[in-house]
C-alpha cells in the first residue's frame, strides 16, 4: 500500500487545480502506482490469492476511471496515458 508521502506526490504531480484530491488523473495515477506495487508482491508470492483479487479490482477500477475520462476529456486521456505509459 502508498503511505502518506507517496499519495502526496502523486496528488501533486497529476492534479489539475491547487485544491485537487479526487480527479480522475489522480485517482488514475494512484491506481497505477498500487498496481505495480500489487504486481511486484506477486511476482514474489506467486500463492496469494487474496491479493490477486486486490489486483484484478485495482486494475477494473483504472479501466473504469480511464473509460471516463476518455468519454469526457480525449485530451486529457491521451495526456494521461501517455505519461503513465499504459496501453
Amino acid at each position: 500500500m502508498l503511505n502518506a508521502t507517496q499519495k502526496e506526490k502523486i496528488i501533486k504531480k497529476f492534479r489539475t487545480h491547487d485544491n485537487d484530491t479526487g480527479s480522475p488523473q489522480v485517482q488514475v495515477a494512484i491506481l497505477t502506482t498500487e498496481v505495480k506495487e500489487l504486481t511486484r508482491h506477486l511476482k514474489m508470492h506467486k500463492k496469494d490469492f487474496s491479493s490477486r483479487r486486490g489486483l484484478i479490482k485495482k486494475v477494473y477500477e483504472r479501466r473504469r476511471l480511464l473509460k471516463y475520462l476518455e468519454r469526457e476529456d480525449k485530451k486529457a486521456w491521451k495526456d494521461l496515458k501517455e505519461t503513465l505509459k499504459l496501453k
